[in-house]
């Protein structure tokens, strides 16, 4: 009996373990096949920016917060040195061409998206065409830079203007 009783506990842990792997194949098989995936549905439109930092394909495209596409591709134009963000926008939504492009971050510690602020144009961008109006992506160490070295300024200048004059003789 103590025999036929650690056979069906070595195949009870046998199918168990078949089953977390099978599991486990599943989820990377989803992973893979998902991961990196652009849906492409609508029409195709270009923005150059002067740097894109984080900015990656599959990322958001946002018009008032809601996501209307993504971006399709990143490249750089040997020409110019910048930064060609082409992205994919919902068909039904028809863009005027002074519309505009700004890089920004999905929270506080979110990704970089794509913001589209619709111009006032009667004429709408089409397939294929260019956002050329464009902010880039403001950089976290930078804005920090500015900020510490503007303290250092201020505290500078205070420390100057604390001094005591010496008497005018």
């Amino acid at each position: 009996m103590a025999g036929s009783s650690a056979a069906g506990r070595n195949l009870t842990e046998l199918l168990a373990g078949a089953a977390v792997l099978l599991v486990a194949a599943g989820f990377l098989g989803y992973a893979i096949a998902h991961t990196g995936r652009v849906t492409v549905s609508g029409y195709s439109l270009t923005a150059k920016f002067e740097k894109i930092d984080g900015l990656t394909a599959g990322a958001d495209v946002r018009l008032a917060g809601v996501k209307v596409g993504s971006i399709t591709r990143t490249s750089v134009d040997p020409k110019s040195y910048r930064a060609v963000v082409e992205i994919s926008v919902e068909s039904d939504l028809k863009l005027p061409k002074d519309s505009s492009a700004e890089i920004s971050t999905d929270g506080l510690l979110g990704g970089k998206v794509i913001a589209l602020v619709p111009g006032g144009d009667d004429v709408m961008l089409k397939n294929g065409g260019e956002i050329t109006i464009t902010q880039s992506a403001a950089s976290l160490e930078d804005l920090l830079g500015k900020f510490i070295f503007g303290v250092n300024d201020l505290t500078t200048e205070v420390k100057k203007s604390m001094k005591p004059q010496a008497p005018a003789k």
